[in-house]
């Protein structure tokens, strides 16, 4: 596996690449930016509210806001927020007299969220430029700690969950949607595309779990799962895919229809192994 700089610098690149790209994800016709969050969960009337451009720039595996319990007054963090859907919608729940914070590595997300945000005409939201692994927040300052699909992408996840317990407040919460997955091939985890696209860095719900457990927090549980036919995966997957990328690199074959159904077989051979869980932990 590469270090866990060129891992980021890679993630980086392809979601700068997708946001910044009107077209299809590479190796399925059709498939459009945004596909992901029509299976994940959020209510369509929350979604009508919000600017365009924040939903179909979501690249999410569930809605973390989903039975969380954020309410009026309370300091939310997202992790990864990317261009802003989770921001706007916890915003409304805040309410004027909370606060929500988005925290992303890509500057190219960063824009998108802003003028998302700018757009919506909330101003109890604020974007920073930063590593999960090493967020720029203050320690025990925020009630909630949200993320969507985002910490499978972390090449050093036990610094992502240490994170997280640092900056919580005693007794605030996390609630995230995240791919987890089991006994994935070495070759799928060596893959720098499915890396990218939220498979390959996926680990078990048990080792998420656990990883949590040791940073001191407790309450540590799955809530929700979203299981997903072969159709579904593909989906998620190819929606998360650099639309600049070669079709022979893309799909690790000689291109065209075959490299199509090549990227095909290799999901629906993942399709048990993969799926979102809600997971929530809180500190004491």
């Amino acid at each position: 596996m590469k270090n866990s700089q060129s891992v980021r610098q890679s993630v980086m690149e392809s979601y700068a690449a997708i946001v910044s790209s009107d077209s299809p994800a590479c190796c399925e016709p059709g498939v459009q930016k945004g596909v992901a969050v029509k299976k994940a969960g959020y209510d369509e009337a929350d979604l009508a509210s919000l600017p365009e451009d924040a939903v179909v720039n979501s690249f999410g595996c569930g809605n973390p806001l989903a039975f969380s319990g954020v309410g009026e007054g309370d300091v939310v963090l997202d992790l990864g927020s990317g261009a802003g859907i989770d921001l706007l919608l916890a915003a409304k729940k805040v309410g004027p007299s909370g606060h929500v914070i988005g925290v992303d590595m890509t500057d190219e997300m960063l824009d998108r969220a802003r003028a998302n945000i700018a757009a919506s005409g909330l101003e109890n939201i604020e974007v920073r430029k930063g590593l999960i692994e090493e967020l720029p927040v203050d320690t025990a300052s925020v009630d909630w700690v949200i993320s969507n699909c985002v910490i499978n992408l972390s090449p050093e996840k036990e610094r992502v969950f240490a994170e997280i317990a640092r900056v919580l407040k005693p007794g605030g919460h996390m609630l995230i949607s995240d791919l987890v997955a089991e006994e994935l091939p070495p070759d799928v985890r060596e893959d720098p595309i499915l890396l990218c696209s939220c498979v390959a860095g996926a680990i078990s719900e048990d080792d998420y779990c656990e990883g949590l457990r040791r940073t001191g927090l407790v309450d540590v549980e799955v809530r929700e799962r979203i299981k997903y036919d072969v159709e579904q995966l593909e989906g998620v997957v190819t929606s998360d895919v650099d639309p600049h990328v070669d079709l022979d690199t893309c799909c690790g074959s000689t291109g065209g229809s075959n490299g199509r159904s090549s990227l095909r077989s290799r999901i629906r051979d993942l399709t048990d192994l993969i799926w979102s869980a809600k997971i929530h932990a809180r500190k004491p």
